[in-house]
């Protein structure tokens, strides 16, 4: 007699939603119902992880000193998006601009308009935002590192002052110097004295004066983060520094993207293989936009080239790969119906929601939407975690 053929089990449809698609944000209509149809408890805070904001007044040209404005960047509008660079030529052109103009656009995208910009999100549900910079990302290799420094602390005087002026709606990631550390105890000293919670550490750091790449994993780097961690300010990395490495003639803005929601498993490898976590115990990491579903496999992974080359070693792990993402990291997503259905292999605490207000590939709009699946995955309890208390204790001001 024959054996009957079991069938494989059943997998869950992995769906985005809504079924209709996303659209460009600039289309959008914020459209929360009264009294939510999230499934959250009544009360909840809804503080999206990752927002985004243009910075719309040419502030570092305004605020160089009058012998170096011929060195500031410039910031101005040109085809609905706010350009950053010098001389009229813009550092944020091809498909980064054309990005851009999908969503500067809108009333509250650019820092011109904070009320503007609370009151959108507030339509579409959302209370509190911490906010990334989009253009001015392209300050991060200006080469002359004095004036580079200058330029984040205007940047960061400017975010600090939107969020004062927000009442608490709006949280701003702030810039340090990560080459110097003298200069990153200086730029941290003066990001905690305004208020900014975080700051955005580049995962691609440059090079030195002699054209060597930084490894923030070697122990030159060390004094680096003994500043951040005597700082107690938690590190946020982003995406969005990751090009292709090839061109490509068709669709190349998807295949780009494509590119830059993979970026983390270098610096992640880092952190953990490099020693960094272990000379440094107290740091706290946080990894925005590029969703959470890379975590269960970048951890397996960990966890098989460590037994498989810990012989080749020249830092011996303190800890089992585990204890370092437990303990010292989270990350944010905006639609991950994967990441939701594997994150008891993630950890409810370690999670964070977003809209990504006001990118493309954000939920504004549909945020309701997309916080009621997060509920139906987790249940309340836990989703008020991800949607509300988990940021705010990275932030330390739960």
């Amino acid at each position: 007699m024959s054996t009957p053929t079991v069938p494989p089990p059943a997998h869950p449809p992995i769906t985005l939603y809504p079924p209709e698609g996303f659209g460009a944000p600039k289309n959008r209509q914020g459209h929360a119902s009264e009294g939510g149809l999230t499934g959250l408890p009544g009360g909840t805070e809804i503080f999206s992880a990752d927002n985004h904001i243009s910075v719309a007044d040419d502030i570092f040209y305004e605020r160089f000193p009058e012998e170096l404005k011929g060195a500031a960047p410039r910031i101005w509008y040109e085809d609905g998006a706010y350009m950053v660079g010098m001389k009229g030529k813009a550092w944020t052109g091809g498909d980064f601009g054309r990005v851009l103009m999908q969503y500067d656009d809108l009333a509250g995208a650019a820092s011109n308009n904070i009320e503007a910009r609370i009151r959108e999100l507030k339509e579409d549900g959302i209370d509190t935002e911490l906010a990334f910079p989009n253009a001015v990302l392209a300050l991060f290799h200006y080469p002359d590192k004095s004036l580079r420094e200058r330029v984040f602390r205007i940047y960061n005087e400017h975010i600090a002052d939107l969020q004062e002026r927000s009442n608490g709606h709006f949280y701003g990631v702030g810039l340090i110097n990560w080459w110097d550390p003298k200069g990153t105890k200086s730029t941290l000293e003066e990001l905690k004295a305004l208020g900014l919670k975080t700051f955005l550490l580049p995962l691609n750091p440059g090079k030195d004066d002699e054209g060597n790449i930084y490894d923030y994993g070697s122990t030159d780097m060390d004094a680096v983060w003994d500043e951040i961690e005597a700082s107690g300010v938690p590190v946020s990395h982003h995406i969005g520094e990751t090009p292709p490495k090839t061109p490509c003639q068709n669709n190349s803005v998807v295949v780009g993207m494509m590119v830059n929601v993979d970026s983390f498993r270098e610096q992640f490898a880092k952190y953990v293989f490099s020693g960094i976590l272990d000379r440094h115990p107290s740091l706290k990491i946080g990894w925005f936009e590029g969703g959470i579903a890379w975590v269960p496999t970048a951890l397996q992974d960990a966890e098989h080239m460590l037994a498989s080359y810990r012989h080749m070693f020249n830092h011996e792990l303190q800890h089992d790969v585990r204890h370092y993402w437990d303990n010292h990291m989270c990350a944010s997503f905006m639609v991950d119906p994967l990441g939701l259905q594997l994150i008891d292999r993630i950890g409810v605490d370690n999670v964070m929601w977003s809209s990504d207000y006001p990118h493309n590939e954000s939920t504004f709009g549909y945020s309701e939407k997309s916080l009621a699946a997060v509920v139906d995955a987790v249940g309340p309890e836990a989703a008020v975690k991800i949607v509300s208390t988990n940021i705010k204790k990275f932030l330390g001001i739960s």
